[in-house]
C-alpha cells in the first residue's frame, strides 16, 4: 500500500509536518486546563445557587462542556496511534501496552483521591450520602459506581460526584481496542481507506442518539444507564474523527472554529437542552444537548489537532496554560473536595449562597498547589 503524502512525517515527528511536536503537544495540554477550569466553574455556580438564575444560570451550568472537551481529546489522542498505524501500513499498537499505560496513568492519583475523600468525610458531618460505605468505597475505587439502579442513592459520594465522567472515560478505554478492530480491520480490511473509515465513525456516532431514545422510552435499564458510555460515545467520536482527518492533511482554523463553538454554546444554553442537570429528563432535550456538546467540543479541539498555528494555539501553548494542563487531571479529581472545604471553612457561605467568583477564585488558589503535589507524587515517570 502506498503511504499517503505527509504521513511519514506525521509518524516520525508525532505531529503534522507544519506543526512542531513541542507546539502541538503544548497546545493540546493547554486545552486540558481550559476543560478542567470549566468543570470547576460550573460546580462553583451550582454550589452558590446560580443555576436558578434564568438564562445566566443555564450559561453557567453549560460550563460542564469541559467534560466533552476531555472526551474529544481522549478520542483524538488514543485512537490516533491506530489510525497512524493503518495509514503507514505498520502493526497496530499493542493492546497490552495500551491497557497498562491507561491504568498507570489514571489510577494512582485517582485511588489516592478516593481514599482521601473517604477518610476526610468520615470525620466531617455531611448529608445523607449512601456512597460513604465500604461498598461505596469499593465501587468508587473500581469506577463501577455508575452501574447501578437508583444511582443518586447508591454509591454517590459527596466529594466525588464528578467521577461519573471518569467511569465513562474508563469504559471508553476498555472499548477502544474493539472499536479500532471493528473500524480498521473488519470495515477497512487493514487498508488505509479514510473515506470508508469516516463513514464508519459516522455510523458509530449514531449509537448515542439510539441509546438516548432507548433509555428515555423504556424502563428495563437502571436509571444510571443515562450515564453509561453509549450516551457520550459521539463526543469521543468527535476526537476520533479528528484523528482520521489529521493524516489526510485536513486543516481547521481557530478563526472559524472558535466563534462557531461560542455561538453554539450560547444556543445550547437556552432551554432547548433542558434544565441544568447532567441528564435532561426529556428525550429531545438530551438529544439536543448531546449533539451540541459534540459539535462544540470538537470545534474547540480541531484547530489544535489540525494544524492551526495562530493566537489561539499560541495562547494554549503558553507556559501558564501548559502548567495547568499538566495538572488538569489532578485539578479535576480534587476540586470538589477543596471547594466544599473552602465554602465551609474559609468563606463560610451557607449552601447555595455567596459569590461564585470568590468561591471559584479561592478554590483555584487552594486546589492548584495540592493538585501539583498529587501530580508530582503519582505521575507517570518516563521509561
Amino acid at each position: 500500500m502506498t503511504t499517503p503524502k505527509g504521513v511519514k512525517d506525521l509518524d516520525a515527528q508525532g505531529g503534522l509536518e507544519s506543526v512542531s511536536k513541542a507546539e502541538r503537544v503544548a497546545s493540546l495540554t493547554g486545552i486540558r486546563a481550559v476543560a478542567a477550569l470549566l468543570v470547576m466553574l460550573t460546580h462553583a455556580a451550582y454550589t452558590t445557587g446560580k443555576y436558578t438564575h434564568g438564562y445566566v444560570g443555564l450559561v453557567y451550568s453549560r460550563a460542564e462542556i469541559g467534560v466533552p472537551i476531555f472526551f474529544v481529546l481522549s478520542g483524538f489522542l488514543l485512537f490516533g496511534p491506530w489510525v497512524r498505524a493503518a495509514a503507514t501500513s505498520r502493526p497496530p499498537p499493542s493492546v497490552r501496552r495500551y491497557a497498562w499505560h491507561r491504568l498507570r496513568r489514571i489510577m494512582p492519583a485517582y485511588a489516592v483521591t478516593v481514599v482521601a475523600a473517604y477518610l476526610l468525610y468520615h470525620f466531617r458531618t455531611a448529608g445523607p450520602n449512601p456512597g460513604h460505605t465500604w461498598e461505596g468505597l469499593f465501587r468508587n475505587l473500581t469506577l463501577t459506581q455508575i452501574y447501578t439502579d437508583n444511582y443518586l442513592y447508591s454509591f454517590l459520594h459527596q466529594g466525588l460526584t464528578q467521577m461519573w465522567s471518569l467511569a465513562v472515560e474508563a469504559a471508553y478505554y476498555v472499548a477502544l481496542p474493539l472499536l479500532a478492530y471493528l473500524l480498521l480491520v473488519l470495515l477497512c480490511r487493514r487498508q488505509w481507506r479514510p473515506g470508508l473509515l469516516l463513514t464508519g465513525l459516522g455510523l458509530l456516532a449514531l449509537v448515542t442518539p439510539a441509546w438516548l431514545v432507548l433509555v428515555h422510552t423504556t424502563d428495563f435499564l437502571p436509571d444510571a444507564a443515562r450515564l453509561w458510555l453509549p450516551t457520550y460515545l459521539a463526543w469521543f467520536v468527535g476526537g476520533m474523527l479528528l484523528a482520521v482527518l489529521q493524516p489526510m492533511r485536513a486543516r481547521a482554523y481557530a478563526l472559524v472554529c472558535v466563534p462557531l463553538a461560542v455561538v453554539s454554546y450560547f444556543i445550547v444554553s437556552t432551554p432547548i437542552a433542558g434544565a441544568p442537570t447532567t441528564s435532561p429528563n426529556e428525550m429531545w432535550e438530551a438529544l439536543t444537548k448531546a449533539l451540541f456538546y459534540a459539535v462544540i467540543a470538537t470545534l474547540v479541539v480541531a484547530p489544535l489537532a489540525l494544524g492551526d498555528r495562530g493566537m489561539y494555539s499560541r495562547f494554549l501553548a503558553s507556559r501558564p496554560m501548559v502548567f495547568l494542563g499538566e495538572i488538569s487531571y489532578e485539578i479535576f479529581l480534587i476540586h470538589l473536595v477543596t471547594m466544599e472545604l473552602v465554602m465551609v471553612e474559609i468563606l463560610r457561605y451557607p449552601i447555595y449562597t455567596g459569590s461564585m467568583v470568590n468561591l471559584f477564585a479561592v478554590t483555584f488558589v487552594v486546589t492548584v498547589p495540592l493538585a501539583w503535589l498529587l501530580h508530582r507524587f503519582t505521575r507517570v515517570r518516563s521509561e
